[in-house]
């Protein structure tokens, strides 16, 4: 995959899964963003910001810079860069091999601020992920506002997902996720509620945030299980243990395929009943297509299947042919 052929509108806006955060200082991060190590990953955000102290901060662009000149320039990881501020974002896009990046992290974005920000990849290729993570978030109209801002056609082909900065935003209201619970037990909840009803409808896609505690596998799973019903297959990663964990719920089930197969089946009535559910090929449609699109990237899981995500028994090829189906 060569990084400087992404779009926004292509199948990577899906194939992000789960992203792991890895610090800029980390002794193999030449390793890592080359696939070298945890080849499993689909996408990798090397982290300048909150990751780094600022008394490390010269030796982690350093150790960037060189990560950079000697990476490979193609990759079936996407990789970006979590800057710290505009003078990093600066220095980043000076340093020999930054073309390699997919794209960069924005940090604290607002309708405020983001202009300066997209002003300096302007003329490149990169791909942004501006991240949600400051006061102006609980505030319903101004993220309609930087919603407008961001659909402008220039920007807008250049937007592969907001991030939803949980521990930001906890931290604003004097918060901490708590280890028995998931993120949508806290005020945070409502509040993620409405930033896919005043994005999603309008064609952003959003990552739903960072699980920290390492310890607390089964309020993980409960955690992804809720993003996906808000939308979000995508979400932070911060040990390579994390991924396969949370890519094994993108997998899609056997049965919603062959539901969502039937719906795009050009001869399905308008109204039918499969599963002891009603279909309505005109409202579950756009559910339909996401859901073929997560299996083509994902895998199909069935009901006894243990297999780790990035390692599915059933293909969509497989299915649609057994199925008698043309894939779409």
């Amino acid at each position: 995959m060569d990084n400087n052929s992404l779009h926004p509108q292509s199948e990577h806006k899906a194939a992000l899964g789960a992203s792991m955060y890895v610090p800029t200082t980390h002794k193999d991060l030449l390793a890592i963003a080359n696939g070298d190590k945890f080849s499993h990953l689909r996408s990798v955000i090397l982290c300048t910001e909150d990751a780094i102290a600022e008394r490390d901060l010269s030796y982690a662009l350093f150790n960037l810079s060189l990560a950079l000149q000697n990476m490979g320039a193609a990759s079936d990881t996407l990789r970006f860069v979590r800057v710290r501020n505009l003078e990093v974002l600066a220095r980043v896009l000076s340093m020999p091999g930054a073309d390699k990046l997919s794209g960069f992290v924005l940090p604290k974005s607002t309708r405020h601020n983001f202009a300066a920000y997209f002003e300096l990849v302007r003329h490149t290729h990169h791909l942004l992920m501006p991240t949600l993570e400051t006061a102006e978030v609980f505030d319903d109209e101004e993220m309609k506002q930087f919603r407008l801002l961001l659909s402008a056609p220039e920007v807008r082909r250049r937007i592969l997902a907001l991030r939803i900065g949980g521990n930001d935003l906890l931290a604003l209201l004097g918060l901490r996720r708590p280890t028995s619970g998931t993120i949508y037990s806290t005020p945070l909840g409502q509040v993620i509620g409405r930033l896919v009803t005043i994005f999603k409808p309008h064609g952003f896609q959003l990552t739903a945030p960072v699980f920290e505690h390492l310890s607390q596998g089964s309020w993980l799973d409960a955690e992804v299980a809720q993003d996906m019903a808000h939308g979000m297959i995508a979400k932070t990663a911060i040990h390579p243990d994390q991924v396969p964990q949370i890519e094994r719920h993108y997998q899609v089930a056997q049965s919603d395929i062959e539901l969502a197969l039937r719906i795009i089946d050009p001869d399905s009535p308008a109204v039918f009943r499969m599963q002891e559910s009603m279909c309505e090929v005109a409202t579950h449609s756009s559910w339909a297509q996401r859901i073929i699109e997560q299996a083509r990237l994902f895998g199909i899981r069935h009901a006894a299947d243990t297999a780790p995500a990035h390692a599915p028994t059933t293909s969509l090829t497989q299915l649609s042919s057994d199925e008698g189906i043309a894939r779409p």
